[in-house]
């Protein structure tokens, strides 16, 4: 799993890099965004952020990519534990 947290102060930009994340994982809370494990979308990611968003970006922004391995353990409470039920539908 990959967490991947921002911190972006404008508006336009961080509406623009919160529309990029979301093509890759589901958002958690407002700025942050859990992704699956997987090397090649972190790499595109990382590519992208260096090419297109640090240009943009000024001494206030901030961008975290946290990496999780298999063995962490993920507690979930309140409405974030539903997340991982399957869902039935009843026709």
């Amino acid at each position: 799993m990959i967490i991947i947290s921002y911190d972006i102060s404008d508006d336009r930009k961080r509406s623009k890099f919160s529309k990029y994340i979301k093509r890759f994982g589901h958002m958690l809370q407002y700025s942050v965004y859990e992704i699956d494990n997987s090397e090649r979308i972190l790499n595109n990611i990382i590519a992208d952020i260096n090419n297109k968003f640090l240009k943009m970006f000024d001494q206030s922004d901030s961008v975290y990519i946290f990496q999780l391995s298999s063995s962490c353990k993920v507690q979930k409470f309140g409405y974030a534990k539903n997340e991982d039920e399957p869902l039935l539908v009843v026709t």
